[in-house]
């Protein structure tokens, strides 16, 4: 076999194999169902099978801002181009369809499936269409955040590096006007520079003409190589803090001049108030306090200084201190300390927003003891009328029996003391008027105790129903009060009494104008119901 042989046959077989490749590719395109070889510059298309982008023209990757598409679902694509065909159905459609593009004019979208595969075309007169309907549909949604920034009641503004507006809403330029700055491009608010290219806030004020302060919270984003400024009114917010921060410092000045020492716990126990009074009262150190000590560290350091009696069982110490904690909570913790320095303390617990907890120390000692000496005069003055051989009972003006002695209690057989109600002159007389013979005075010396303008004493005979005769001796005293004295009769009394006469007219000397006409002594005589 010659050389021209050989060179035959490669060229045969060479000619089979391109013949044979030209065939196979023919059978690819032919089962792969639709091409894009009919695609013109003025189409996009891509090519889906199953659902999924298997294939596209290079200009389709416009329409989703990336350039690989494959493996792209129809839903995706469908969210990208729905803004221009929004009746574009939510699964792969199945028989060819064509929608009219609502955003961009003459441009047609086209839909022919084969099988598992569909050919999605979209056409335009002129131009490449996936990069004019990503630009109308960017163009449509810059017009509307446009309008929404223009809408904004809050003043949005963007400045550059060097800090000149170069863009503003109305809200913007309204607030310029009415605060005297007629050039909307300069920034009317005193920013201060950005350190660095991160999101911030700022509060600031812009005066106005007036001479009146609006208050705005400048919230700053890097937008390129400036910023984009949001400004949002803080007026109300501003003079309610100011209304706040006033209000504690009237209460921190009223705090300071309490006599009640006041502790404040938040709801993690720390101290976060106190008074100047609660330092004099408890003996802690002022820096102790000021270190915002926990709530048991607190009543520890109290109960080292002597300042709160000591637990009996230290064991249970931490247990009774929860209890106060919970009972301060429920606003039912109230305790008097007797110290060992003799001082005498009130302590209670109230409860605050939030789970806080304060509690108002208060020096009750001085009232301990006035009260003490005012007991001890009490004791002593019923000591000495029980002394006393007659029986006595004070009533006040409002004719509450509010003294009496033992004699009294043991004539009448009536303990006051261990009545359940308040014993009144009503009571009282009643109650004579039924161990004695029938007499008049009952009812004008129950007058005469109730009555307010000036008294004078007076005396009157009475009669037990054993026989015994008394004395009746009715004295005005301090404050409006009346004693009521039952005595034996005195040979020779020396003050006014009480005498029946021929005429039945009372003598003696210094005889009241409110005193009794008569005191009868016989059954016939008048009875006083």
């Amino acid at each position: 076999m010659d050389q021209l042989d050989v060179i035959a046959i490669s060229a045969g077989i060479g000619l089979a194999i391109l013949v044979a490749a030209l065939l196979g590719l023919a059978m690819m395109r032919q089962a792969k169902g639709p091409s894009m070889g009919d695609a013109s510059p003025t189409t996009t298309v891509l090519l889906f099978q199953d659902g999924t982008v298997i294939d596209y023209t290079a200009s389709a990757g416009a329409l989703l801002d990336r350039p690989e598409l494959r493996g792209t679902s129809w839903s995706e694509l469908r969210a990208a181009l729905l803004p221009g065909f929004p009746d574009l159905p939510k699964v792969p459609p199945t028989a060819p369809a064509a929608w009219v593009c609502t955003i961009l004019p003459d441009a047609q979208l086209t839909a022919m499936p084969a099988g598992r595969s569909l050919r999605l075309s979209l056409t335009v007169a002129r131009g490449e269409p996936a990069i004019l309907f990503r630009a109308a549909r960017e163009r449509d949604e810059f017009r509307r955040l446009e309008g929404i920034c223009q809408a904004t009641p809050a003043p949005v503004f963007q400045t550059d590096g060097e800090g000149r507006v170069t863009w503003h809403n109305h809200a913007f330029a309204a607030l310029c006007e009415e605060h005297g700055h007629d050039n909307c491009r300069v920034n009317p608010f005193d920013m201060p520079v950005p350190l660095s290219r991160q999101s911030h806030g700022t509060r600031v004020s812009l005066p106005s003409p007036e001479g009146e302060s609006s208050w705005f919270e400048l919230t700053s984003s890097p937008v390129g190589d400036g910023w984009v400024h949001f400004a949002s009114p803080i007026d109300s917010l501003v003079h309610a803090e100011m209304a706040q921060r006033h209000f504690v410092q009237t209460l921190t000045k009223t705090f300071a001049h309490l006599p009640i020492g006041l502790a404040v716990f938040d709801k993690n126990r720390q101290l976060v108030l106190f008074n100047p009074a609660l330092v004099d009262l408890t003996h802690l150190r002022v820096d102790f306090l000021a270190a915002r000590p926990n709530l048991l560290s607190f009543f520890d350091t109290m109960r080292e200084n002597r300042m709160m009696p000591e637990p009996k069982n230290y064991t249970n110490w931490r247990d009774q201190l929860y209890q106060v904690i919970t009972a301060a909570r429920e606003d039912r913790y109230a305790e008097t300390w007797n110290l060992p320095s003799g001082l005498t303390y009130k302590i209670t617990g109230r409860p605050h927003p939030d789970g806080a907890v304060a509690f108002l120390m208060e020096d009750i000692s001085a009232e301990i003891s006035l009260t003490r000496r005012f007991r001890s005069e009490l004791e002593l003055t019923q000591s000495v009328l029980d002394c006393l051989d007659d029986s006595v009972a004070v009533f006040s003006r409002l004719g509450v029996l509010i003294f009496s002695n033992a004699a009294y209690r043991e004539r009448w057989k009536s303990d006051p003391d261990s009545a359940f109600a308040e014993v009144t002159i009503v009571d009282a007389t009643r109650d004579w008027r039924d161990a004695c013979e029938l007499s008049s005075i009952w009812t004008e010396m129950r007058e005469f105790v109730l009555t307010l303008r000036e008294r004078a004493s007076w005396e009157a005979p009475l009669r037990t129903l054993q026989g015994e005769d008394l004395l009746c001796i009715v004295e005005p005293v301090a404050a409006g009060a009346t004693m009521v004295r039952f005595t034996r009769p005195r040979p020779a009394p020396q003050r006014q009494q009480r005498t029946e006469t021929n005429d039945n007219t009372v003598t003696g000397t210094n005889a009241p104008s409110n005193a009794p006409t008569s005191a009868p002594s016989s059954a016939q005589d008048t009875v006083d119901t």
